[in-house]
Parts: structure tokens; C-alpha cells; sequence
């Protein structure tokens, strides 16, 4: 049965705990429980490009990121690919298929170099039934997830390619909580193309006339959101005016 696809585990870093501690999701447990959960997490460093797990894998363990961004990514057979999530630091994911015992839905690769931490199924799911709270929590984190999903489906449906691509910076700049003056995002005009469901070239074309308007500014492997406010009002206008 396939594993997930990760380096040597190790015992987690005392100091880089933290980043389950001021996670939303643990933030709020007694000492005590914070402490046995921190006995399960083994810590992995990988390479940028490093597949984590595949689709059709068994859901062994949950991950959190410590430093880095892994993507979350699905591809068809003729070499199409969508990405559906980046997942930065602080951010956990593989916790759908340790709940149901269900099989990977999606790709998981190391979309830069990465640490994570790594809890395993097997000592994760009693530890859940022992804190009622903790369940609740990640109930509400896959209602979140669901909302983003959905969110993503009507944009690609319903919306033009800025309403699209507007909503898509929007939900990343937000989604990681980036410092006010100045909202960079550590993303690819590839990635960003996988996104959304348009051309790499299309992209290009409609981020230049934004970067143009100042609205934006592009670095390497980088977007900078300089004006929030009118790709605002191209994502609530949807199909309306199309920045051009």
C-alpha cells in the first residue's frame, strides 16, 4: 500500500513547536494535551520538488508546515495540471483523509524547500476522541476548506479571467495574512495559471496592464499587490468590466 512520500522523521525541534502552539487549530488546548501532542510530531526537512504524497495514497499522517510552501495540485493523464492550495507555514493540510481513513484525493509536493511536521494517523485519531473542543475545530477547518473549494469552482465557472485572477490574489494575499504596505505573494505566473484555469500568456498579458496601473507589481517568482481596492471591484463585478 502506497506511504507517504516524506524523508527520515525525526523528533520535533522543542523550538519550532511553536508553530502547532499558535496554530488556531491547538492554540486553545491544556498544557498538558499540547504536550502529548507535541510527542507525536516528528520533524522533516524536504527539497523543493519533492513529492510528499500522491493521489490514491493512503492517508497515513496529517502535516504541518513550518517554514516553506507545499502545494496542493491534481493532473490529468495528458499532462494538464490545476493546483487547488498553496499551503505556507503555520498552515496544516492532509487532515481530510486521516479523518475519514480515506485515500489522498490530491498531489502534495514541496512546492520550495520545506520542514514540516508529521503526526501519524494512528496516534492522532484517539488523541481527537479524548478532546471534544479539538473535534470542533477541525470540523470548522473543513467546512473552511469546502468554502474555499467552492469559491474556486464558481470563480472558474462564473467569473471572466480578471474576476478571476483579481479573486485569486485577493484570496492569497488574505489567506496568509500578509503585513499591511506591502502584500507579496511568493507565487509563479505559472502557478498562478494553474489556478485559475487560463494561459501562462494570458496571465502575463493582464498582469502587466495591471502593473502598468500600479495596481500590482511583479518580481521575480513574485507578485506584490499594491492596490487592492479596484481588483476588488473586478472580482465582485465577475463578468462586468474586464480591466483591459
Amino acid at each position: 500500500m502506497p506511504q507517504d512520500k516524506t524523508g527520515e522523521a525525526r523528533e520535533a525541534p522543542g523550538s519550532k513547536l511553536s508553530v502547532l502552539r499558535k496554530h488556531p487549530i491547538f492554540c486553545d488546548l491544556e498544557p498538558e494535551a499540547f504536550d502529548q501532542l507535541c510527542r507525536y510530531a516528528k520533524h522533516s526537512t524536504l527539497k523543493r520538488g519533492a513529492t510528499i504524497f500522491s493521489k490514491g495514497d493512503a492517508g497515513t499522517s496529517m502535516f504541518a508546515v513550518i517554514s516553506g510552501t507545499v502545494k496542493i495540485s491534481i493532473s490529468s493523464a495528458d499532462g494538464r495540471s490545476a493546483i487547488l492550495n498553496l499551503i505556507g507555514a503555520g498552515e496544516i493540510f492532509g487532515e481530510m483523509t486521516v479523518l475519514d481513513g480515506q485515500v489522498r484525493s490530491a498531489d502534495a509536493t514541496a512546492n520550495t524547500s520545506c520542514e514540516l511536521f508529521i503526526i501519524d494517523r494512528r496516534e492522532f485519531i484517539p488523541f481527537l476522541k479524548s478532546q471534544p473542543a479539538l473535534a470542533m475545530k477541525f470540523i470548522e477547518l473543513l467546512c473552511t476548506r469546502l468554502r474555499w473549494t467552492s469559491e474556486q469552482v464558481e470563480q472558474i465557472i462564473l467569473q471572466n479571467l480578471p474576476g478571476r485572477l483579481a479573486s485569486a490574489l485577493l484570496r492569497l494575499t488574505e489567506k496568509h495574512k500578509l503585513a499591511p504596505g506591502g502584500r507579496t505573494i511568493a507565487v509563479t505566473q505559472q502557478e498562478i495559471s494553474e489556478m485559475v484555469g487560463m494561459t501562462r500568456e494570458s496571465i502575463n498579458k493582464q498582469l502587466r496592464v495591471w502593473a502598468d496601473r500600479k495596481w500590482v507589481r511583479l518580481e521575480h517568482g513574485a507578485i506584490v499587490v499594491l492596490n487592492a481596492e479596484p481588483l476588488q471591484s473586478l472580482a465582485e463585478a465577475g463578468s462586468g468590466d474586464n480591466g483591459d
